[in-house]
């Protein structure tokens, strides 16, 4: 039931405009146990990145603290084709979507922001 409620909302945000610069959903941000600046910090380097790669849309940041669940975030994100990121605050990253993984985005100097991507099939 809870499925078929969420049916209009997912209407409206196909044709709602579409963004001409990045917008970051973020989520879980006041228990990362961050200061300001260092949230500004990583904030303003996933926008400075988002513009360098040329995307303009909304994104989707998790601010993880490890074995939370994520699943809804991130399936609306890939629902939608929408890049989903996590910082990991803590040790470990909650476990990603059936069929995906976290990918280490290592440009960052804190090895911690991690990109949702799907898993390819393997050829039979």
């Amino acid at each position: 039931m809870n499925n078929l409620l969420k049916i209009p909302s997912l209407l409206l945000n196909l044709v709602k405009p579409k963004l001409n610069h990045p917008q970051v959903e973020s989520y879980g941000q006041g228990n990362s146990g961050l200061n300001t600046e260092q949230i500004q910090e990583i904030m303003e380097w996933l926008f400075a990145s988002l513009l360098n790669a040329g995307y303009v849309g909304r994104s989707h940041l998790i601010w993880d603290l490890g074995n939370q669940d994520w699943k809804e975030v991130t399936l609306a994100g890939i629902a939608r084709n929408e890049p989903v990121f996590l910082y990991r605050c803590n040790d470990r990253t909650s476990s990603p979507p059936e069929h995906c993984c976290w990918r280490l985005m290592a440009e960052h100097p804190t090895f911690r922001i991690y990109q949702l991507e799907i898993k390819k099939a393997k050829a039979k």
